[in-house]
């Protein structure tokens, strides 16, 4: 199979294959839940299977044609792939994950439609070379969220998902308009025509607010832990796999591999992720609402991801790149044992826990693991990819700026070992808590010994810089 097959694959069979769940669904329950982790591990197989290719350098382009100029473009390079293949591997983590998890749920049906849909309109945003069919794809998520996120239907659950769509739709709606005034100045929405071209300066900021809207970034960042009222498989595809990493990826690619920026866009991006950085850290330090304190978490460290994407470095923005690969793992990890916690404990108030070490001890074991790795500490995978944003930012970066990350790192070693005293440790306040499933443990753990073995194999000589960002950066020194 060619390449250029393989990447419409990628694409169609998720998108196209959610419509076909409810189908699934009218033979039975077990075809409609094999036939959903299915379309994830399909795609992850087809999205990995491009790598080698782009590796040596080898990019893959599909096209069809559309009147005006708006042809659905799909192009792959290290970078999309790299997106892809991230993606896709922890939504079928996620996908049988929920196997269990949602069994005794209403609205399954639906639920693996919109994951699975989810999924490909990521495929289809990461992949896309338009401008145009970025911003459809960008809004096919935002739909699957509003659904996922009310997915238990209450009035409460409800208005929580409205205000996620609202947020996101009107960052959307920015964006839109900057990518149209990039047609009228440029003549084009071809992402590959646009490479090394300067925009306006309004054009720049009114994308920028759609990528801080979907990264839920300051200031636009109190749907995000608000959407803790989803299932926690919903809240780990939000935070882990595919929404807000959808607003970092944006950046990568349009202004880190497309459009040429002046330094003061730059530096007012690091100004704004780093008052991100220290807001929710602080905030995860006070709230008492486990999957409330992980979202403030996710937060703050996509904040780390902009530092290093931002800093016009190649350490930096190859250490961004790495890091959107170990948050992933490790975030999806800490979500999920929060879903253990809260099936088995009924209560997501951290205060009102302690001790379940005693009767949950591989997911506190792998959620120990899953924060050790978010919080930098070697040999995580964290630790690497955190160390070549710092080491590579510090190079490009203002000292006000630095000390701004540097104390977010710091909070983030704290509200992550008051999380794990305080639901693991000490007293036992929980009435028969008890350890969840094997499937769903099982998948925690897995998640939680791949960030350590990512972090075991790991290195970053030159060679790893250069391969991850020669293709890319068009302002990276």
């Amino acid at each position: 199979m060619d390449l250029a097959t393989t990447l419409k694959i990628s694409v169609a069979m998720p998108v196209i294959g959610s419509l076909l769940v409810p189908i699934a669904a009218k033979v039975s329950v077990k075809a409609r839940n094999a036939y959903a982790v299915a379309l994830g591990l399909l795609t992850f197989a087809a999205t990995a299977s491009l790598l080698p290719a782009m590796y040596t350098g080898f990019p893959a382009a599909y096209t069809m044609n559309f009147p005006l100029g708006f042809d659905l473009i799909l192009s792959a390079d290290l970078l999309s792939v790299f997106m892809a293949a991230v993606s896709s591997f922890v939504s079928s983590i996620i996908l049988i994950y929920s196997l269990d998890y949602i069994s005794h749920y209403e609205n399954q049906t639906e639920y693996y439609a919109m994951v699975t849909l989810f999924l490909g309109a990521m495929m289809g945003l990461v992949f896309s070379a338009n401008l145009l069919w970025m911003y459809v794809f960008w809004e096919i998520t935002g739909f699957a969220s509003w659904r996922l996120v009310g997915f238990f239907r209450s009035d409460r659950d409800v208005a929580k998902a409205n205000k996620t769509i609202l947020v996101t739709m009107f960052g959307a709606l920015c964006m839109l308009i900057g990518f149209l005034m990039v047609y009228f100045e440029q003549g084009t929405m071809d992402m590959r025509l646009l490479r090394g071209e300067s925009i306006s300066t309004l054009a720049a900021c009114l994308i920028l607010v759609g990528i801080l809207a979907k990264s839920a970034t300051l200031p636009f960042s109190t749907w995000l832990p608000d959407a803790g009222v989803a299932p926690s498989t919903v809240t780990a595809l939000l935070h882990a796999a595919v929404l807000v990493k959808i607003g970092v990826y944006a950046y990568a690619r349009i202004f880190g591999a497309t459009f040429a920026v002046s330094p003061e866009f730059s530096n007012g991006v690091l100004l704004l992720a780093g008052a991100s950085a220290l807001v929710s850290a602080g905030a995860a330090l006070v709230d008492k609402d486990i999957k409330r304190i992980i979202a403030y978490s996710t937060v703050s460290q996509l904040a780390f991801i902009f530092l290093g994407l931002a800093s016009g470095n190649r350490t930096a923005f190859a250490g961004a790149m790495l890091y959107i690969l170990m948050h992933s793992i490790a975030k999806g990890g800490l979500f999920l044992c929060a879903g253990i916690i809260e099936q088995n404990t009924h209560n997501k108030d951290i205060t009102k826990m302690g001790g379940l070490i005693k009767t949950m001890p591989v997911t506190a074991v792998s959620f120990a693991l899953c924060s050790l790795s978010v919080m930098g500490i070697p040999p995580f995978g964290g630790f690497f990819s955190k160390f070549m944003v710092f080491q590579g930012a510090a190079q490009n970066g203002s000292l006000t700026v630095m000390l701004m990350f540097l104390a977010g790192a710091v909070m983030t070693l704290l509200y992550l070992t008051r999380l794990f005293y305080l639901v693991f440790l000490g007293e036992e306040k929980a009435e028969n808590p008890k350890e969840g499933s094997a499937l769903m443990v099982n998948g925690v753990l897995a998640l939680a010994l791949i960030g350590l073995v990512l972090g075991a194999l790991v290195y970053y000589p030159a060679s790893y810089v250069d391969m991850l960002t020669t293709q890319l950066g068009v302002n990276l020194e």
